[in-house]
């Protein structure tokens, strides 16, 4: 009666034995999910810290579920640095030291010249 019930007839201990690989597998793919998770967490505390937004409670929930202690990948974790260093660079003196350098004759001129091409170019002008 309970052979009936395995599919195409196979035996009880390798349909077992299946159903124990399918449920390894599910856990396997589920805790590399809720890795996945905790890392895109983990990136958007470190934007909101950054752009000193509010944190949001959902991500250090996905954080603790993931384990507590979640390592960026490195890819991740260098596209952060590397926004870091230029946002490190470009206060509001940096424009200021930048500004100093325009030399506005030159910049004027060239400003000039464009538009002295475009009235060439356009009949309308």
């Amino acid at each position: 009666d309970k052979a009936a019930a395995l599919p195409n007839g196979v035996a009880r201990e390798e349909f077992e034995e299946y159903q124990r690989q399918l449920l390894e597998e599910k856990i396997e793919r589920d805790k590399v999910f809720a890795q996945r998770k905790a890392e895109r967490a983990t990136v958007r505390m470190h934007l909101r810290d950054k752009y000193h937004l509010a944190q949001d409670e959902r991500d250090d929930a996905q954080v603790h579920v993931a384990g507590g202690a979640v390592e960026l990948p490195q890819n991740l974790a260098a596209m952060m640095h590397s926004e870091e260093e230029e946002d490190g660079s470009a206060g509001p003196l940096a424009f200021l030291a930048e500004l100093r350098e325009v030399e506005l004759p030159a910049l004027r001129d060239r400003a000039l010249g464009g538009v002295d091409q475009v009235k060439k170019k356009c009949a309308l002008m």
